[in-house]
């Protein structure tokens, strides 16, 4: 079992930052690909990026790519997604899951998420 709890959402204006953290728990959290996912009102859940176990190498989206960078931190169980330039359309619930099935950008293939962070960014 792997527990998720994601931190760091808020309300930042258009071109600002924000690092989300998400803390990891359980025997297995240092060994699983780890992922960013958002979801918008209305809208379907769609990948953010992604992080090796190793953090050796990285996932981003197209619609972030340049702007958001997701690492992690093994010895304190943490993945970290730094979100630059931000956008009224990057405004959505982030949620971070871990131990997907198959590939990293498919949500329906992780088997732990977290509850989400809210994430608005104003023009």
């Amino acid at each position: 079992q792997v527990q998720l709890v994601e931190s760091g959402g808020g309300l930042v204006q258009a071109g600002g930052s924000l690092r989300l953290s998400c803390a990891a728990s359980g025997r297995t959290s240092s060994s699983v690909t780890m992922g960013w996912f958002r979801q918008a009102p209305g809208k379907e859940r769609e990948f953010v990026g992604a992080v090796s176990r190793n953090g050796g190498y990285t996932w981003t989206a197209d619609p972030v790519k340049g702007r958001f960078f997701v690492s992690r931190d093994n010895v304190k169980n943490t993945m970290y997604l730094q979100m630059n330039s931000l956008k009224p359309e990057d405004t959505a619930v982030y949620y971070c899951a871990a131990d997907p099935v198959s590939g990293p950008t498919k949500g329906d293939d992780y088997r732990y998420w977290g509850q989400g962070t809210q994430v608005t960014c104003s023009s």
